[in-house]
């Protein structure tokens, strides 16, 4: 009935650049300004509908609504009142009435004009016929009624369906429009945000937003992420910590290096990925769609049968306006918006709200080990050198070849060399296979880093068994060409809340929790014991992380959880890939389904709750939209429901579920709340 459910009247899966529905649609970035999968041509939709691309015209045209909805509805009842007050002022009372009604219909009728002429029949239409049907029979209060209450429909209607792109116009005004560059000298000069680039130096005061990411060079601060993370609590950054566009500086001034710009940005990312969610639909709103061509011509084929036995022409009103299924089409885009806001806020990004459908269906969990169920932060435990290698040496050639590497062990060796003064060696020809090790040309001596099992594939005599297998300690071996020196043990620690993580999974439903690492079989027993694991697989390479997701599909909906780098590959085999700490990771975020801010594990328990709830929310809304309709069709029909008591039933479900839906917006506030239940300690 409003050009907002055209969003909802065509199904537009795309393949090849043209949709389902036969008409092809050219996208800029995946999905018009406008939020609409419709090309543009000079502003306007192919549609027919007039969406320009400039941000405040959408709020514009609502903001017209509302005055015309203010001044027709003032028309109106001033001819009421003229009828009650002032009888002998009928003829002024009709006026006043006539010109509400026109005032107040006129969108509507110019929107169902544009369809027609078009060749197209929505569900418009059916509300033009209502109201000029009541204006034939000369009865203007009840078309002015009629019309003002279907118009406040629209408006609302119009304002729920815009919700990600007011979360969007949210999050650029997060970003500053101007930054302080320092020149080579130090001396600040004001610019322009969009004129910085990679590599420039900017300044930074307390309070202000940092306008791009960057790395701190410079000073010390507090910094704000929760407009990116979901947290409430602050960080402490310092010299090399990385910062992002869009969370705020706190206590400190602090330079900073520029490393990413514009659509780059983490907040660039996230702004993109709430458009696809926004854009993308379900498969609910899918179903609805393709049945939807076909919903207006039968329900005018009705009114003319009621008309036509009846020649009661209140009740074929009455139809017309009951039968524009607003509730219905509102069911699902209110909630997943709400859905989608509430995800956000918690530093829950969803890349496509079909996911969103699947997350409430998922009921096997794939998890990958080093850095989602453990802290990913190894520190070394043991060196023990072989053969007269003193620890000082051992650590020397590992430190020197694994500087080029950021695999947790890597960062683990090179803090401990760091610690004991010990200056890494030149390197030269590194290579790094992936799940296996690093190699490198210390001095001309090639040296390797990595499993017992790759250094037995180079010929280098390894024990059969790791030592200290059952301390549950991770072992790396160390060589320098033919000749083994030693080995080095790694421990991690389990997160303090994966344990009450996967507790909450179960009671979500979930039947099956697995673990995939490429750790030793005795780290992997370790873990998963103490986590109650139903199943895992230690040892795994990439390749063979794919496999075990793959035969975990056979039997149940996987969902697979991991760092978004070293297990790109499980991510995109899992029904849904979830993507930890994903905050900054291009890699991150372009591998999974959904991407995770923060490493908090709890926020994966909450996104399947979230999924089921928003789901049950939908459910309701389609059976209270679908009994309203339906219904209130029966009552018509029989000549019991009035027209102008459609209208205000017709305005009164929509609120309904607009509300109903709003209860998602919510979710999660007292996860917030239990991190930090005093704020900032």
């Amino acid at each position: 009935m409003s050009d907002t459910h055209l969003k909802y009247a065509h199904d537009h899966e795309h393949e090849n650049g043209a949709c389902a529905c036969g008409h092809h649609h050219e996208h800029e970035n995946g999905a018009c300004v406008c939020g609409h999968d419709h090309e543009h041509e000079d502003g306007t939709c192919i549609c027919g509908h007039d969406h320009k691309a400039e941000g405040g015209v959408g709020h514009d045209r609502s903001m017209g609504r509302v005055c015309f909805a203010l001044a027709g509805g003032l028309l109106t009842v001033n001819s009421f009142l003229l009828q009650k007050l002032l009888p002998e002022q009928q003829f002024a009372a009709s006026i006043s009435a006539l010109l509400g009604a026109f005032v107040l219909a006129l969108p509507i009728i110019i929107t169902a004009c544009k369809d027609l002429i078009r060749g197209k029949v929505y569900m418009n239409e059916l509300v033009a016929l209502a109201i000029l049907a009541a204006l034939v029979k000369a009865d203007f209060q009840t078309a002015g009624i009629i019309a003002f209450f279907l118009l406040v429909t629209i408006i609302l209607e119009t304002r729920t369906a815009s919700g990600a792109r007011r979360s969007i116009e949210a999050l650029i005004k997060l970003t500053p429009d101007t930054a302080r560059r320092l020149d080579a000298d130090g001396r600040e000069s004001e610019v322009q945000a969009s004129a910085l680039r990679i590599g420039d130096r900017i300044r930074i005061r307390p309070g202000e937003n940092f306008p791009v990411d960057g790395c701190i060079a410079t000073g010390e601060s507090t910094v704000n992420q929760a407009s990116i993370t979901g947290e409430s609590v602050p960080v402490e950054k310092g010299p090399g910590d990385d910062v992002f566009a869009g969370t705020q500086n706190l206590t400190g001034a602090v330079d900073v290096t520029v490393t990413k710009v514009g659509g780059d940005t983490t907040l660039g990312k996230v702004k993109d990925m709430i458009m696809q969610a926004e854009a993308s639909r379900t498969p609910v709103v899918r179903i609805i769609d393709r049945y939807a061509g076909y919903y207006t011509p039968t329900v005018l084929m009705v009114a003319w049968i009621t008309w036509w036995f009846s020649r009661d022409m209140n009740s074929v009103i009455a139809f017309l306006v009951i039968a524009c299924p607003c509730a219905v089409v509102l069911a699902t885009p209110t909630a997943v918006v709400a859905a989608v806001a509430a995800a956000a806020r918690l530093g829950i990004f969803i890349k496509n709200i079909g996911h969103l459908e699947l997350a409430s269906r998922i009921t096997a969990f794939v998890f990958d080990k080093t850095g989602t169920l453990t802290d990913g932060l190894l520190s070394v435990v043991k060196l023990q050198g072989t053969d007269g290698v003193t620890p000082a040496e051992l650590l020397r050639c590992a430190a020197s070849v694994e500087k080029f590497s950021n695999h947790p062990t890597a960062l683990a060796i090179m803090k401990l060399a760091g610690e004991a003064g010990l200056e890494p060696d030149e390197v030269t020809n590194f290579a790094e296979v992936h799940g296996r090790g690093v190699s490198g040309a210390v001095g001309g001596k090639l040296c390797r880093v990595g499993r017992g099992n790759w250094m037995r594939e180079a010929g280098i005599a390894v024990p059969e068994r790791d030592p200290e297998e059952a301390s549950g300690m991770s072992v790396v071996y160390v060589s320098c060409e033919e000749k083994l020196l030693g080995w080095i043990g790694f421990r991690d620690k389990i997160r303090k809340e994966s344990e009450v993580m996967l507790s909450d999974l179960r009671k979500l439903g979930v039947r099956y929790c697995a673990m995939v690492t490429g750790d030793r079989q005795s780290v992997a027993e370790e873990v998963a014991s103490k986590l109650s694991i139903d199943e895992f697989r230690s040892g795994c390479l990439p390749e063979t992380k794919v496999e075990f997701v793959e035969n975990v599909k056979r039997t149940h909906r996987v969902a697979v959880v991991g760092d978004g780098v070293n297990d790109a590959p499980a991510l995109a085999a899992g029904d849904l890939g979830i993507a930890m700490g994903a905050i900054g990771s291009d890699i991150a975020v372009n591998s999974a389904s959904v991407a995770l801010m923060t490493n908090d594990l709890r926020r994966i328990a909450m996104l399947i709750y979230l999924a089921k709830k928003s789901q049950v929310v939908i459910n309701q809304n389609l059976l209270f939209g679908m009994l309203f309709v339906f219904g209130g069709m029966i009552l018509s029909i029989v000549g019991v429901m009035t027209p102008i008591w459609a209208a205000v039933l017709h305005a009164g479900s929509t609120l309904i579920i607009i509300f109903n839906s709003a209860r998602l917006v919510r979710t999660g506030e007292e996860l917030t709340l239990a991190e930090h239940p005093a704020g900032r300690q």
